[in-house]
């Protein structure tokens, strides 16, 4: 008998032993309660506990984890249902608060994020909640992380997945996003035919601008061809009658010296000049532009007479190109 006591003693001693012992893993947290009361927290690693007294209540990871949110129907703004569905990401911050601040933890987190999912689509208009998606996971995450933070739990990150409208509002979208489409390509083409008849336009008006730039100049170059031509033939004409007038002066320096040599020249001078009188009246009859001159022959003597006197009588000064003194060319000879 007193060996069975004993055996039973050192089952039970072996028994509560091992139940002392509790080895905790890395990420992981034990809540231990003493009688019905909270006592410790177990950390990772080699803990003792008293066997038969204390008791492990709840147990789970510090790690980040992921929550599947199913797909619920949503009301938007403008009264049209969507189906929304996502994911959260969130994490025990306090193992304390997890477990008695709240009963099952997972479910209350889930109406949580439903109730606020619902209540953000509902200030929302059918297109804001597909075009404005990263501006309601921010808005989530902040409103979540609030709400579960007496839990103990810290929310990291919301991401709704699909918003996913009925079938009549896809149809509907369908011929918007059709009709949307049609409208872009008319204003498309439009703006293509403004800018076109601007384009040709421009380039009319550039083009008349280079004609009237060229008429311009072609205007300022012959202008100065003009001018040119007229300067040089005025040139021409100047170096002409400067070649005449030296010509004369030559000539009559010629004159005077045969004159001056020869006594006969007189006569063959007056012949010339005659001559030339009946030239010049020739000439004046046969021009365009003449007028009829009276001419009695009676006095073509006596105006040759006249020619004859004033050669004869050019005076007693000394002589020059222009001068003809016969009476001294007579004293002379």
């Amino acid at each position: 008998m007193g060996q069975f006591i004993t055996l039973v003693f050192l089952v039970l001693f072996g028994s509560g032993l091992a139940g002392s012992v509790k080895i905790v893993k890395e990420k992981e947290e034990y809540l231990v309660e003493s009688l019905g009361s909270y006592k410790k927290k177990l950390e990772p690693g080699l803990n003792f506990v008293t066997p038969f007294i204390d008791q492990i209540v709840y147990k789970n990871t510090i790690r980040e984890k992921v929550l599947d949110i199913p797909a619920q129907t949503c009301i938007t703004r403008d009264n049209v249902s969507i189906t929304v569905d996502a994911v959260v990401y969130w994490r025990i911050m306090d193992m304390y608060k997890a477990y008695y601040k709240v009963e099952n933890l997972r479910d209350a987190m889930v109406n949580l994020v439903l109730t606020q999912i619902r209540s953000e689509m509902g200030k929302l208009e059918l297109d804001q909640t597909f075009t404005a998606r990263t501006e309601i996971n921010e808005i989530l995450l902040r409103e979540l992380d609030i709400a579960t933070d007496p839990w103990g739990v810290k929310v990291t990150r919301v991401e709704l997945r699909d918003i996913m409208p009925s079938k009549a509002v896809q149809d509907s979208m369908e011929l918007q996003m059709a009709a949307e489409r049609k409208k872009r390509a008319a204003i498309l083409t439009s703006e293509g035919e403004r800018d076109s008849a601007v384009n040709s336009a421009q380039g009319q008006a550039q083009a008349r601008v280079l004609d009237a730039e060229a008429m311009k100049k072609a205007a300022i170059l012959q202008a100065e061809a003009q001018q040119q031509a007229i300067v040089l033939k005025a040139e021409a004409e100047r170096q002409e009658q400067v070649l005449k007038a030296e010509a004369t002066a030559q000539a009559l320096q010629i004159v005077t010296e045969k004159l001056r040599n020869d006594p006969k020249a007189r006569e063959a001078l007056q012949y010339i000049l005659a001559q030339s009188y009946l030239d010049m009246g020739k000439e004046v009859g046969s021009s365009e532009s003449s007028k009829v001159m009276f001419m009695d022959p009676r006095s073509m003597i006596s105006t040759i007479e006249g020619m004859r006197s004033v050669i004869s009588n050019g005076g007693n000064s000394d002589y020059t190109p222009m001068e003809l003194d016969l009476e001294k060319l007579d004293r002379d000879r």
